[in-house]
């Protein structure tokens, strides 16, 4: 739909919608932007002789999730007509906002989730979001699933399931969990735990790669570019100023207050991991430094609206302290986590979420909503990965069962997926192919 060829019927547009519809915009780019933190990360934290493979899944994800997003994932999410909370019953296929609701919204006379907003911004905004969810998943299975089969996952992933959940508490403040008490500003549990414990659940299915578990103990395997793994971080750190001010949905006095709060738990969280990969091996490590950060901003995304800036820089900074023990913790169990992702998104996803119970108020320091708030929000988190665990668990052996598992063989795996999934190499010989 294009307001343009209804020129005539649109009111005066006012300068607070103009800002508010070209904020968003920016910040929806911010966000998909994103993508290009994530594949650097993983790629880098990964082996050279999967970096296409990690590269194609992280670009494909994108493309697939506007796709599915648009194709069904909105209206489950936020135009459904439920029965009862999670039963997918809704009103057609196709994001496609109307003239007469974008008119509507032009003139501030929407509905309560138009925030005067051209619905079609708000769409590619939310869409951004729900690739994020899909993308957490790709660091996880890094090194060992087959591409087609993360494919699938991924466009049912952000198609279906991660609509039905999210709806739980952005659906126009009609969500269940939202009703009940539940708060999540901009998507700590709603986005990076739901993705890590899909993630996870394929993690754990998949079993570690070869090598990475020796006599019981995990091995250490480099990632082959870690200067490309820090950009991906500073990318992503300034995606995160899409992520968490865009969820204020205006242009308005909140927005640079999201920002501040923002930079502090991203602060926090670095300075926190750094010292404890000191501590606990006599050297800084840069990975940790990146996962700090990472976890930081992960934790502070929740509640960035309302924590006050000191308690996001502690919320932050303890992000940075458990995302270090979570991921040898990990490692204990015996998952396979190529990059940390359930750490950064799941952990500190989880501790984000739970903050917002014990550090929720902006005008003092560290004043919390109160144990019913603690309460609401432990019942967020827990509903949330149950879903999560439960569906993936089923779809990822769907999947399995009906394309002969979900993981490369022993052979494809040495050799590296690049060449084995997709017939090329991201580092190429040269000098060995002109002898």
């Amino acid at each position: 739909f294009n307001l343009a060829a209804h020129a005539a019927e649109l009111p005066e547009l006012t300068p607070a919608f103009l800002a508010n519809n070209m904020f968003l915009l920016i910040c929806a780019a911010l966000v998909i932007f994103m993508n290009a933190g994530f594949a650097m990360v993983e790629a880098g934290m990964c082996r050279s002789n999967n970096a296409v493979n990690i590269l194609a899944k992280n670009l494909i994800v994108f493309a697939l999730a506007v796709t599915a997003y648009w194709f069904i994932g909105y209206k489950i999410m936020y135009n459904a007509d439920w029965v009862m909370p999670g039963w997918l019953k809704f009103g057609g296929l196709f994001f496609d906002a109307s003239p007469d609701l974008a008119i509507k919204c032009a003139a501030g006379q929407g509905p309560e989730g138009c925030v005067t907003l051209v619905p079609s911004v708000d769409f590619l905004f939310q869409a951004a979001f729900a690739g994020t969810a899909a993308t957490i998943v790709s660091g996880l299975v890094a090194e060992r699933i087959k591409f087609g089969e993360f494919v699938i996952f991924s466009l049912i992933l952000v198609g279906v399931l991660y609509p039905i959940s999210g709806s739980w508490q952005w659906n126009l403040g009609q969500g269940w969990l939202n009703q009940l008490g539940f708060y999540d500003f901009a998507g700590s549990t709603v986005v990076h735990s739901f993705g890590a414990w899909s993630g996870l659940t394929g993690a754990i299915l998949l079993g570690p790669r070869i090598g990475k578990f020796v006599n019981g103990k995990a091995q250490a395997i480099p990632g082959h570019n870690l200067a490309i793994a820090t950009l991906g971080c500073l990318i992503l750190w300034l995606g995160w100023y899409g992520f968490n001010p865009g969820s204020v949905l205006a242009m308005n006095q909140t927005v640079p207050y999201v920002a501040v709060t923002t930079t502090l738990g991203a602060a926090g969280g670095g300075i926190a991991a750094t010292l404890v990969s000191q501590f606990n091996g006599g050297k800084p490590d840069l990975t940790m430094t990146i996962n700090g950060i990472l976890a930081g901003l992960v934790g502070v995304t929740a509640g960035c609206d309302g924590f006050s800036m000191p308690a996001a820089w502690v919320v932050g900074f303890i992000a940075g302290v458990l995302v270090v023990f979570s991921v040898a913790f990990i490692d204990k169990l015996k998952i396979d986590d190529p990059v940390g992702a359930f750490s950064v998104h799941g952990t500190c996803g989880i501790w984000g979420t739970l903050a917002v119970g014990l550090f929720y108020d902006k005008k003092g320091l560290f004043v919390g909503g109160g144990p019913a708030q603690l309460g609401h929000q432990i019942v967020g988190v827990l509903v949330f990965a149950a879903f999560s665990i439960i569906t993936s668990f089923i779809l990822w052996s769907i999947i399995g069962a009906i394309f002969g598992g979900i993981r490369v063989t022993e052979q494809e795996e040495i050799q590296g997926l690049d060449i084995s999934e997709h017939g090329m190499e991201a580092y190429p010989d040269f000098a060995a192919t002109a002898k």
